[in-house]
Order: C-alpha cells, then sequence, then structure tokens
C-alpha cells in the first residue's frame, strides 16, 4: 500500500491526469482506487481520489470524504527492526493517536523490541460501529486492515517470524487488531483485544481461520457503552474455534478503559516472546 497521500484543493482548469494505485475487493464489492494529479505551475502534484463510476465504488458519501490510511504518521520506536527480539503493533481507538496508544509500551518488559503505532486518518480507523454489516464500513476497514498487513510484512522481511509479532489494540484499534487476526490466520506471539470484538454483525459467517495456539486476550467491562458484552463473547467462541488460546476477561462495571489485568496479560505474554535465532 503506498504512503504519503496529498489532499488540496486543484486550480480550477488545471489539466488532470488519472493514476492508478491499487485494487482490491471486499464482501463481493470490487474497488479500484485512482489519484488525480493537477500539475501547478511550480511543477509539484496535488492528489484527490477520483470517485469515478469506472473506477471507484463505495457505499454513498462525497467524494472529497473518501480519504484512506497511509503509514507517513506511524510512530516507531524501541529496536530497528533488524535488530530487535520481537515487534507489537499498537492500533489506537476512535478519537485517539499513535502517541495514545504507544503510552502503553511503558508497562510493558523492557525486551528489545521494536514498536509501531500507526494512525488512522482523522482519528477514526473506521466510521461507522464495529456491529454493522462490513460493507458500511468499506473502503476504510480494508485500508486499516491493508496499513497493518503493510507493517507484518515489514517485520517478517525484516527477518522476525510471525511468533515475535504482537497486537495491541484498544477500542476501535481492539477491533481491528482481532479482525486481522481472524482474517489472516497463522501463529502469531500474541492478539490483545482491549475492549473490543470481531467486526460486523453478530451472526456473520467467518471463514476458519488457523491462529494455531495464538494467545488471544478479548477484554471488557460487562456494561461497556461502546461493545456489547455478548459481542465478546461470540469472538471469543470464534477465535477458540479457528485454534486460539483465549483469555476472556468480563469486569465489573462500565468502564471503557485498559484495565490492570489486561497489563498483566501483556505482560506475560511479552516475557514469553521467542529468544534465539532469527529467520535468515
Amino acid at each position: 500500500m503506498s504512503s504519503g497521500f496529498l489532499f488540496s484543493s486543484m486550480p480550477v482548469g488545471a489539466p488532470l491526469t488519472t493514476v492508478p494505485l491499487w485494487t482490491f475487493s471486499a464482501n463481493g464489492v470490487t474497488y479500484s482506487f485512482a489519484a488525480i494529479a493537477a500539475r501547478r505551475r511550480s511543477s509539484k502534484s496535488a492528489f484527490k481520489f477520483a470517485n469515478h463510476r469506472s473506477l471507484f465504488r463505495c457505499p454513498p458519501a462525497p467524494w472529497w470524504a473518501v480519504i484512506l490510511h497511509g503509514l507517513e504518521k506511524t510512530v516507531r520506536f524501541g529496536r530497528p527492526l533488524a535488530t530487535a527480539r520481537g515487534a507489537i503493533f499498537l492500533l489506537h481507538g476512535r478519537g485517539g493517536s499513535p502517541r495514545d496508544i504507544a503510552g502503553l509500551a511503558a508497562a510493558l518488559p523492557d525486551a528489545g523490541l521494536a514498536f509501531a503505532a500507526p494512525a488512522a486518518h482523522g482519528s477514526t480507523w473506521y466510521p461507522n460501529r464495529f456491529l454493522v454489516p462490513t460493507v458500511q464500513n468499506e473502503p476504510w476497514l480494508s485500508s486499516a486492515l491493508a496499513v497493518v498487513g503493510h507493517l507484518i510484512d515489514e517485520a517478517l522481511a525484516a527477518g522476525l517470524t510471525a511468533e515475535r509479532l504482537g497486537f495491541i489494540g484498544f477500542s476501535q484499534g481492539a477491533c481491528l487488531a482481532l479482525e486481522y487476526a481472524a482474517r489472516h490466520g497463522r501463529r502469531y506471539g500474541f492478539v490483545a483485544g482491549l475492549s473490543g470484538a470481531l467486526i460486523g454483525p453478530i451472526d456473520a459467517v467467518r471463514p476458519r481461520a488457523e491462529l494455531q495456539g495464538t494467545p488471544v486476550l478479548l477484554g471488557c467491562a460487562e456494561a461497556d457503552p461502546h461493545i456489547p458484552v455478548d459481542y465478546v463473547e461470540q469472538s471469543a467462541a470464534l477465535l477458540e474455534s479457528s485454534g486460539a488460546q483465549v483469555s476472556k476477561q468480563i469486569y465489573p462495571g462500565s468502564d471503557h478503559s485498559v484495565f490492570p489485568e489486561e497489563i498483566e496479560w501483556l505482560q506475560q505474554q511479552v516475557s514469553s516472546l521467542p529468544w534465539g535465532q532469527r529467520k535468515s
């Protein structure tokens, strides 16, 4: 996925060139994106996403509102991937930021890890609630999942194995982390969904993924105003059926927050990440 997209006004009458970027499919709909470049007098280009019937399909939205996620604002810290023991991907919630979620790293053991916290455009990974049909959150949802996939590809290319990779997401970021793992089965180091659940209706039919014993945390308050507990219960059952080792933690009250028990679980998982020779 390309990063560094710009969005700015183009001068009236400027010559336009359509530049294809990428195509993907979701829920039976093919999304094909193009950028329109307007050449300025300074020879610099300004980019807008085009809404053309033959190029672009999505749920009704103003064409100027469809700006997808990139990697240019990702906050990276800790060890370089080339020398890290493992990598942790931190996914913020709606209205949050990479620096917000990055604060969780201070509670984790110093274990020679690389950290990456990507930024959602407009601080929102997808516009609607997580429990609506997924097509109503396209194309933003697929773009968000692609960002996670790109970060994983970077880590694998640097010689880390999937068993050395961990996901920590809060709220909307928790939903995104769980959803990515459920769609891309493999043995990860761990996946932590802090106040989140799988994305989509509770009765949605899903292909079975093979998570091969991946430790997964689903934590949530019993009366969380944003995450109905029955969705957490169903997500736990689905992930267990996919081979994950699920720890479901339901807390009293209605706080939409990170709980001390979740921090303890994360500390244990980070300490358990494998040491030894990296993939060559």
